[in-house]
């Protein structure tokens, strides 16, 4: 259950990196703490999907990059079966959108102008998701307690069952075991009565012709019955109990000679397929069970795989029973091979294998069924003195916060085996597939969309003031870049860049703004301002093996010092390019340009990066920004990054600041610079006077 504080973990898609922050504040304003991360790409969205559970997920609709347009996030997120309340940001009020958009599942479609209804619709679909995780919560409670009562029988050395009119309603595993019987199903259909001999079934009679109501426990002496018609000498006691709300007769069975070593084999064998050593059908659901009740509960992940034998029965009637045990204990051979001791394996009926593979994401899942396949495929299968080669159907189903009970994983698996037979071109069975809807065709035009913009010069250069908190009068600015669509719309460039990669439009468009915005320093500088300029680069750039060169060819041609730049690198693409960071930071400083870490203490150590970064300037992630007004533990913890930062010597920035109320908790925490829309949205000209400050 969400408390009334609890930060709100935004996911945003939008083109333009100032109207996805406006979205964040928009959430903060209305009094939600929200910690936002904007989606970049296809890679970018699939990684923070993975990493934890988010809330709410707002996408801008239309978008020039099918490949993280809102459609195709949409069916990421159905793909991996996650519970994200999805509202769509349209441009414009189209009814026939509205309805394609909610076919696809998203909660709601509103105008991006409508901030009123947008926080009504926010609203709304967060207590929707705070009512569902709710009831998930309490379903996992339920079957905790209920799992617990039949541990409570089931870890019990007594046979126990509950009787109702003369049918068992429920036997623990001790009597199943005793009784010889596979499982509950089987149970069910045999008569109390049938269990015992002829004095042993009066007995029974006479102790409960009174009903079920017993008064006290009774028991007495009975030769009982085994499914192999072998008899017993057992003791039985009876007791008044209730199971699944109806009154019955609890019966403890308990043989009269104590054989502790048939005990240990009973359990042994209970858990085994007893022709492949693997676990059986029972043992693979209980441990199922528990790993759906942790990923509900503990947001932990996993997957399974669905094993099926093509033309098993034709092999079957080929090579006869015994040939096919044969083959059946092999194919349990291979698999032992390349599965591991953490990975439960187990044989679910004749012709169906099944892994449980705990902390696997998709691609891990679906790698290991591809190498399972691959090892059935290629391996040959004696049967006497026959070779047979086989290959087989794997379905795969994942494990998440968002998943059904254990018996609809299995089912969700299974019908993925079955859509293997059914690829087109593709012969009957050995393949793989995963359970998720199908996923939209998509193109990626974003280079040649970025080229045409640089061909026809359709960028511009926007400037937004940093301000010290200090009262020094340093004229800081962080340097933004536009780009008209083909609607003429303003838009971010870089939100154009594929997702696959490191490409060399970023480096171009890199290079451009650098371009354009040192010729507008050069001028500046040149009428007495001592300005220093904030640079964006994208990790392309920090690849670039030529850029720095290149750059400082630049800085001679425009007579600037290299100290009058300040090259910000985003703490994502620091992490992810650490040791590229490294050198290209250094080379930066041999030209005297100064470094910034961007959108910083997002990551699972954010000081392990500055370790290897030397970096003059961090700039906080945004999401920090209103949060420290609303969250004491958030504020302290702002307050201990920024003074280890400065105890680090690094001049620390805060972005995102959109009202005065923020100043005072600010300064307190010891910040040197701010910038936001509440001093000075981003303009075409540097005219922002820092002398009032």
């Amino acid at each position: 259950m969400k408390k009334k504080n609890e930060t709100v973990h935004l996911l945003v898609l939008d083109p333009s990196q100032n109207d996805a922050e406006k979205m964040v504040s928009l959430l903060r304003n209305s009094g939600r703490a929200t910690r936002a991360h904007r989606v970049t790409s296809k890679e970018d969205l699939l990684d923070h999907l993975n990493e934890h559970p988010w809330d709410l997920f707002l996408a801008r609709d239309p978008s020039d990059d099918p490949e993280v347009d809102a459609k195709a996030c949409l069916a990421e997120i159905k793909r991996l079966d996650k519970d994200i309340p999805f509202i769509v940001l349209a441009t414009e009020y189209n009814r026939e959108m509205i309805v394609d958009f909610m076919k696809a599942g998203a909660q709601d479609v509103v105008p991006f102008e409508y901030t009123d209804h947008l926080i009504l619709a926010i609203t709304r679909e967060l207590k929707n998701l705070a009512e569902r995780r709710r009831r998930r919560a309490a379903d996992t409670h339920l079957t905790e307690a209920e799992k617990r009562c039949e541990l409570l029988l089931d870890s019990s050395k007594d046979a126990i069952a509950y009787v109702n009119d003369g049918m068992h309603v429920y036997a623990n595993q001790s009597y199943l075991d005793f009784y010889g019987y596979e499982d509950m199903d089987e149970m069910m259909c045999i008569p109390m009565l049938d269990t015992l001999n002829t004095k042993g079934q009066e007995d029974f009679k006479e102790k409960t012709r009174h009903g079920v109501v017993l008064k006290d426990d009774v028991s007495f002496d009975a030769i009982a019955k085994r499914s192999d018609d072998s008899d017993v000498n057992v003791t039985m006691t009876l007791s008044s109990a209730t199971y699944d709300g109806e009154p019955c007769t609890q019966v403890i069975v308990r043989p009269q000679t104590n054989n502790i070593e048939l005990e240990e084999k009973l359990k042994e064998i209970s858990s085994q397929d007893l022709l492949t050593g693997l676990y059986n059908r029972q043992y693979f659901m209980e441990q199922l069970n528990a790993k759906v009740e942790k990923a509900v509960s503990q947001n932990i992940k996993g997957a399974i795989f669905y094993l099926v034998l093509d033309d098993f029965h034709a092999m079957k009637a080929d090579v006869g029973i015994a040939g096919s045990d044969l083959i059946l204990s092999d194919v349990a051979s291979v698999l032992r091979e390349i599965t591991s001791d953490e990975q439960t394996l187990a044989r679910l009926s004749d012709d169906t294998f099944a892994a449980l593979l705990p902390d696997y994401d998709d691609k891990a899942a679906m790698k290991m069924a591809e190498t399972v396949k691959n090892a059935v495929r290629d391996h040959l299968f004696e049967a006497g003195e026959r070779t047979i080669r086989l290959t087989c159907s794997i379905g795969v189903a994942l494990i998440n916060e968002n998943s059904p009970k254990a018996t609809d994983i299995i089912g969700r698996a299974h019908m993925a085996s079955g859509e293997v037979r059914k690829v087109k071109g593709q012969e009957k069975g050995d393949g793989v597939h995963l359970f998720a809807p199908k996923e939209l065709d998509q193109e990626n035009t974003s280079s040649n969309a970025l080229q045409k913009a640089l061909d026809e010069n359709r960028f511009k250069t926007l400037f937004q003031p940093i301000i010290s908190l200090r009262g020094e009068g340093e004229e800081h600015y962080e340097a933004f870049l536009r780009m008209l669509n083909a609607e003429g719309e303003e838009v971010s460039p870089y939100d154009f860049l594929p997702p696959s990669g490191p490409t060399d439009m970023a480096s171009k468009v890199d290079r451009w703004v650098i371009l354009q915005t040192i010729k507008n320093l050069s001028a500046h500088r040149s009428k007495g301002h001592q300005t220093r300029l904030f640079l964006n680069i994208t990790a392309e750039t920090i690849l670039d093996q030529t850029f720095l060169q290149w750059l400082s060819v630049a800085l001679k041609a425009a007579r600037l010092p290299g100290d009058s730049l300040i090259f910000q690198i985003t703490e994502n693409d620091a992490v992810h390019y650490l040791k590229q960071a490294k050198a290209f930071t250094k080379g930066l400083r041999e030209l005297h340009c100064k470094v910034s870490i961007s959108r910083f203490g997002c990551a699972l150590d954010p000081f392990n990066t500055l370790k290897h970064i030397d970096t003059d300037y961090v700039k906080l992630d945004g999401s920090f920004t209103e949060e420290i007004q609303q969250n004491e533990e958030t504020k302290e913890k702002v307050k201990e990054i920024i003074q280890s930062l400065q105890g680090m010597g690094k001049l620390t920035i805060v972005p995102l600041v959109e009202n005065a109320s923020v100043l005072s908790t600010l300064w307190q925490a010891g910040v040197n610079y701010i910038q936001g829309y509440y001093l000075q949205a981003p303009t075409a000209e540097m005219t922002y006077d820092f002398t009032e400050e």
